[in-house]
């Protein structure tokens, strides 16, 4: 390995080629053109030494870590690091005293760089607030967790916020290109070529994490045969060898758990039962509670189909009892199945806006007394007061209806929709309320 790597130190050209790629500078960092292209606020807050204290979240491999050395380069500041996980209090005691002795004699800043910052316990996250409102340190924490699940507020209140999305195949091809150039940190001083399906394969099956596109680019090529002329060539096969099977990104209590179940109901809700379906597939594959997952479809069969398809609630509960006495993997089947069904099935959401409209009124009104003929008039005493007295039992009359006021002021919360079998309640709703208010 020396003559591969001569200029670089034994303990980095023992690292990963990830590591070994990490880039050094602006200008080196690749993808988040959202937030660090040109004129973007976080590039000139860089470039004119400008940074505040920082929260970096994103999935895996998008260049949380790489981002904080990059910055910590371009201020010229002392960059720290801790382990969400390793770290404790004395450890963050030990960086405060360094950084004010630092700043004191030197003026340098110090920017302290907390990975997987979500581990820290409130009452490390509180130790940093005044050192960082201060300005003694810098922070910039690094997690794949939604922040605003994971830190507390007064914390957030005092940093930005920078989401960091997966790098699209385009920036992850160029990656593997400037790995195989790269002579002094890549793999340039061995000849190697790699097939165009075969580098778009691996930046596909990366799933936007840079660092397993790299490590599975090096695998192929330390795996790849060499040739009589001392060429490796990186075919499609060698690829697919080297990242094998795709890890889904997912976490089970984050934004990999809230953002898959809204898109699943969404997509039902949307009537895209191809989305759906999807969606359904990826929460099995890494293995979400079918418990979950069925109650969302309880939910949203009176959320979102309610009275346009009343039999959708039969199939959600039928669904949510079928999996407890089927188990996986066939469950999977019924759980398609009820979700096929919702995401066809005719929509309306009048029965949710009826209740929340109840509900507020109750929240920011007073509350409406029962009138006496509806008063409960079985127990002693009650003909003294009227309970009861003057009711109609619907079933004296033709048809099981007769008008008759049930609310004091004649308010109206469901209002029908003509989706579905509603279109028939509405009618039948519009006669009714007709005869009431020819009554009155």
């Amino acid at each position: 390995m020396d003559e591969l790597f001569p200029d670089i130190p034994i303990t980095e050209r023992d690292a990963p080629l990830a590591t070994r790629m990490r880039p050094r500078t602006l200008k080196e960092y690749c993808g988040q053109d959202h937030i660090l292209g040109p004129g973007k606020m976080l590039r000139r807050a860089i470039e004119a030494d400008r940074i505040s204290s920082l929260l970096l979240y994103g999935p895996p491999g998008t260049g949380k870590t790489t981002l904080a050395q990059v910055i910590a380069g371009a201020t010229k500041s002392r960059f720290e690091r801790l382990s969400g996980v390793e770290s404790n209090v004395a450890d963050i005691r030990r960086i405060v005293a360094s950084a004010n002795v630092r700043r004191s004699h030197s003026g340098e800043k110090t920017i302290l760089f907390v990975d997987e910052i979500h581990r820290f316990n409130k009452a490390q996250q509180d130790v940093l607030l005044p050192e960082v409102e201060s300005g003694v340190l810098r922070l910039i924490g690094a997690t794949t967790q939604n922040p605003f699940f994971s830190i507390n507020s007064a914390l957030l209140s005092r940093s930005q916020i920078f989401e960091l999305k997966p790098l699209p195949e385009k920036d992850l091809v160029h990656l593997i290109d400037r790995a195989l150039g790269d002579v002094e940190r890549g793999l340039g001083s061995r000849r190697i070529v790699i097939d165009p399906d075969a580098a778009t394969f691996l930046a596909k099956l990366s799933d936007g994490d840079a660092r397993k596109c790299l490590n599975a680019l090096e695998i192929a090529a330390l795996t790849s045969p060499t040739d009589s002329d001392d060429l490796t060539r990186i075919d499609l096969a060698a690829a697919q060898d080297s990242i094998q099977k795709k890890a889904v990104v997912y976490d089970g209590t984050g934004d990999g758990h809230y953002d898959t179940i809204r898109a699943f109901i969404k997509s039902i809700r949307g009537s895209d039962p191809d989305a759906a379906i999807y969606w359904l597939a990826k929460m099995l594959h890494v293995g979400e509670e079918i418990r979950f997952i069925t109650r969302r479809l309880v939910i949203s069969a009176s959320e979102d189909i309610g009275m346009a398809d009343s039999n959708a609630l039969l199939v959600a509960q039928a669904a949510a009892q079928a999996v407890e006495f089927i188990g996986l993997p066939e469950a999977n089947l019924i759980l398609a199945h009820a979700t096929v069904y919702l995401a066809t099935a005719p929509k309306s959401n009048s029965c949710t806006v009826a209740i929340g409209k109840a509900s507020q009124e109750i929240r920011d009104g007073r509350t409406l007394a029962v009138p006496t003929h509806l008063r409960d008039g079985h127990y002693k005493g009650s003909e003294r007061l009227g309970h009861g007295k003057g009711y109609l039992y619907s079933h004296d009359f033709d048809g099981s209806y007769v008008p008759q006021a049930y609310l004091p002021e004649g308010r109206r919360y469901y209002e029908p929709t003509e989706n579905g079998l509603e279109k028939r309640i509405k009618e039948r709703l519009a006669h009714w309320r007709a005869l009431f208010e020819q009554s009155q």
